[in-house]
């Protein structure tokens, strides 16, 4: 059987790295990382980024060295990704953070609200119940780490951790300071809007967890659907009320980690939507009854009252709760037409106006 060469060049400087010959030509591009980390043991395969073009994207595990663009020497561009870390090991980070700060403030350590008020307790029924929920929501989060999620990718970037775990932690703490400060006062409608609040609470608990299994259940294992399970579709705090359930989770939607660099994004929807009309030769509903303007060999018409005639710059009546002059389109578009008539719409009586 042929072998292949494979040469692996410093995407910045264009140096020569490494030098593999006699690679099977079957070799996926993971098996090809685990060979240059003999000769760079510093650069393991989670810090590689290999690609066929210095600016290009980076190749991924399963791809073949024989099916890609390249001839019996194949050169290859190396890109180093960073400090990598585990993706079970960042969630992981972050939802145990919130679990133990929390409970800090909960048990009022000291140093936190004074020395009188050390290791008290509150004597609001909300405050615990509180604490409660916020417990249950980070210990379900612990648990479908390790029993539900199918991760994409094996790693992330470690300097993306700090800022992640700054986040989650930031708003446990800054959370359960006021909600556990001694000078707390209960929620304004008592009892009824604590158990409102609640219901709501296991509502989105219930919901955020049906999301997950969901996306789980979607795609096999090294799917791109588990990234999503980290930024949540149904929010599972419950709402901001002055009963002490309050959210986290949507205050930071884009704080959600970005996809890693080569894992392939959900495809577009089949039918995307577009902000103009579908003008595909469809006639105005007008033109077909009785008395109107039959359809001529023009690009549209101008309507102007209850009449319409080839495009020749009439302006419209007002169609009525509209200030508008521009023209219904019973026909098919021309791209001229935007050039001398700007490029708004509005649907009014008649069909779709453009002015």
């Amino acid at each position: 059987m042929k072998h292949s060469e494979v040469e692996i060049l410093d995407a910045k400087t264009r140096e020569k790295l490494c030098f593999l010959d006699k690679v099977e030509p079957q070799a996926t591009i993971a098996e090809i990382k685990n060979l240059f980390t003999k000769s760079h043991p510093q650069w393991y395969p989670a810090r590689q980024s290999l690609r066929l073009d210095p600016k290009g994207k980076s190749l991924k595990d399963e791809d073949v060295l024989q099916k890609l663009p390249v001839g019996t020497t194949a050169t290859l561009y190396f890109r180093d990704l960073g400090a990598q870390i585990s993706w079970v090991t960042v969630f992981l980070t972050e939802y145990a953070g919130p679990l133990f700060i929390y409970l800090l403030f909960y048990f009022r350590v000291p140093f936190i609200y004074g020395h009188k008020y050390d290791f008290t307790s509150s004597r609001h029924t909300v405050v615990h119940l509180a604490c409660i929920c916020h417990s249950f929501h980070y210990i379900k989060r612990l648990l479908e780490t390790l029993f539900v999620h199918r991760f994409s990718h094996g790693t992330m970037p470690l300097r993306n951790i700090f800022k992640n775990c700054t986040y989650y932690w930031g708003f446990a703490a800054w959370m359960a300071y006021y909600i556990n400060h001694p000078l707390y006062t209960p929620p304004t409608y008592g009892a009824q809007q604590v158990k409102l609040a609640l219901a709501i609470f296991v509502i989105c608990q219930l919901g955020n967890f049906s999301i997950h299994m969901a996306l789980r259940d979607l795609r096999p294992a090294g799917g791109v659907l588990d990234w999503l399970c980290h930024h949540d579709t149904v929010p599972p705090s419950g709402p901001l009320l002055p009963g002490g359930l309050h959210p986290d989770d949507h205050l930071g939607q884009g704080q959600a980690p970005q996809l890693p660099e080569g894992v392939p994004r959900l495809p577009a929807p089949a039918h995307a939507h577009h902000p103009l009309p579908a003008l595909n030769g469809i006639p105005s509903p007008r033109l077909s009854q009785p008395g109107s303007c039959p359809p001529a060999p023009v690009s549209f018409w101008a309507r102007s009252g209850n009449h319409c005639s080839p495009a020749s710059g009439i302006k419209p009546a007002c169609p009525a709760g509209l200030r508008l002059s521009g023209v219904s389109f019973g026909g098919r578009f021309g791209a001229q037409h935007t050039k001398e008539r700007g490029g708004a719409w509005a649907e009014g009586p008649g069909g779709f106006y453009f002015f």
